[in-house]
């Protein structure tokens, strides 16, 4: 009985500590770049700016720009494909920090119009 109430605690500690990885807190791009840790941050796609994504040259690196709830626009570049309908998402939400002057994004969901029945849409790039 012992044994088993060991193990029990030994793969309690083991779930915390794989799930508390996730654990990032919302902000914005200059909470992001002050802190230099993982943050969300929520924002809108700008579309008047440039999108890249050639995917013969390197199909896992897509750069776009996004504007956050506090008006700042910043680059942002997700280390994945470009996800399908990308241009039509509503909100988007990137998950990352700093890295060379732009946020790389590790995680990215997308919000999609109620045409598409308020769907989200999760991305998880590649790590480097």
């Amino acid at each position: 009985m012992q044994i088993v109430l060991i193990l029990l605690i030994v793969t309690s500690i083991a779930v915390l500590i794989y799930a508390s990885k996730d654990l990032s807190t919302y902000g914005n791009f200059a909470t992001a770049e002050k802190t230099g840790v993982k943050t969300k941050v929520v924002g809108i796609l700008a579309k008047d700016k440039s999108m890249t994504y050639e995917p013969s040259k390197d199909p896992n690196y897509f750069s776009f720009f996004i504007k956050d709830n506090q008006g700042v626009e910043k680059k942002v570049v997700l280390r994945a494909a470009k996800p399908q309908d990308f241009e039509l998402s509503e909100q988007i939400v990137v998950t990352g920090s700093f890295r060379d002057g732009a946020f790389e994004a590790s995680d990215l969901l997308m919000k999609c119009p109620s045409k598409y029945k308020n769907e989200e849409i999760y991305i998880k790039s590649k790590q480097i």
